[in-house]
């Protein structure tokens, strides 16, 4: 079902009421998830009714009755977040809203290459650790919709920061250049500095060993591509679990489904931090440390495998060498796993998929980037001119 045949509308705010048959919705102070909005929207939609004792205006009298769970967004709203900051801003019913439009964004980019959705807006692409994928793939995205791009790479050894320039002054000079701003950093918590700064979106491209929000989107849109499925799902993280901030944002968004189990699979120096641990278990997501790779993928329908992080050592060479190839997917990985599973990654990969895994069609990780273009376009369009 398209999302704009099942979103319904209207707004309640301090000073004025719209009304609809079902909904309305509070724009004030409170305990939202949504913790990165500038203007304190609360998205939580309401039922109303009609001669209540709360606010009139126009005639009509609406009061709380409950919350209700349905989605409740429409075309031409704003919306519901004014950043992308991390895995856990996103519920469920945002997350299937954000795949509906990644969906008509996929059909946009093979059918209409010349699509003018944001054309007269700017992103500016603020990269100060290195990137492939991730920064193409966000300016593919921008000028696939008729926006353009204002760039800097390496911006840690090439930009003012080199002078000493701290990153809140350069998100204001920023800022005044561009209508949103797509960063990566190496320290975790950046973005959301630079999100406390800044008065136009920002979008985190991964900071330090943070996380790395549309990367956990993407690799979750794979996920429900290839396998028909989020709920009842079993999934493998491998590798560098402690310093990668793919498979923790990964982590915090498979925690919106049901029913899913997953398995942690790395080396003693790299294991996944107890703060993941608490937060699934919070949630009542089942999860498991295991040593056996051939075992976990045997049972599991998505294997997400990870590099070994060189760059996250430091000058620990020793510790980056007794983690480094001791879990490999190769063909004997392959036998094992179930038909219908898939191998993923978030690339790049150096010796932890060998090569011969990339002409089975459960490789999917190439696939999987391809998805990042949609979902970075969906993004876009969603953060500049809305639903």
């Amino acid at each position: 079902m398209a999302a704009s045949s099942w979103f319904s509308t209207g707004l309640l705010n301090e000073r004025s009421i719209s009304f609809t048959p079902m909904k309305c919705y509070t724009r004030t102070i409170c305990n939202c998830p949504n913790l990165f909005s500038k203007q304190t929207f609360c998205p939580k939609p309401v039922s109303v009714y009609a001669g209540s004792r709360h606010s009139t205006r126009n005639g009509i009298r609406c009061r709380t009755l409950e919350v209700e769970s349905t989605p409740s967004f429409s075309i031409g709203k704003k919306f519901q977040l004014d950043d992308v900051i991390e895995a856990q801003q996103f519920d469920r019913e945002i997350l299937s809203a954000i795949f509906e439009v990644a969906r008509e964004m996929e059909k946009i980019e093979k059918n209409s290459p010349g699509s003018q959705i944001l054309k007269g807006y700017l992103m500016a692409t603020l990269f100060y650790e290195p990137s492939t994928r991730t920064r193409l793939s966000f300016e593919s995205a921008m000028k696939r919709l008729g926006g353009e791009v204002l760039t800097t790479e390496n911006a840690r050894e090439f930009s003012s920061a080199a002078k000493g320039e701290t990153l809140e002054d350069t998100i204001r000079t920023v800022e005044g250049y561009s209508d949103i701003i797509v960063m990566r950093h190496f320290e975790s918590g950046a973005a959301r500095r630079a999100a406390a700064t800044a008065n136009i979106p920002i979008i985190n491209a991964g900071d330090g060993p943070g996380q790395h929000p549309t990367q956990a989107l993407l690799d979750v849109y794979t996920i429900d591509r290839e396998i028909g499925k989020l709920d009842s799902i079993k999934v493998a993280l491998v590798g560098d679990l402690a310093n990668g901030r793919t498979v923790r944002s990964l982590a915090y968004l498979l925690a919106k489904y049901e029913d899913v189990k997953i398995y942690f699979v790395s080396p003693d120096v790299v294991k996944m931090k107890d703060d993941i641990k608490d937060y699934l278990t919070s949630k009542g997501v089942k999860w498991e440390e295991s040593g056996d790779l051939m075992e976990v993928a045997s049972k599991c329908d998505v294997l997400y495998q990870t590099r070994i992080q060189r760059e996250r050592f430091g000058e620990r060479v020793d510790l980056y060498e007794e983690a480094r190839g001791k879990y490999v997917v190769d063909s004997d990985v392959l036998n094992v796993m179930q038909k219908h599973a898939v191998v993923m990654h978030p690339l790049p990969r150096l010796d932890e998929i060998t090569v011969d895994v990339d002409k089975d069609p459960r490789a999917a990780y190439f696939r999987q980037a391809q998805n990042g273009l949609y979902i970075r376009m969906a993004l876009l369009k969603l953060l500049l001119v809305g639903w």
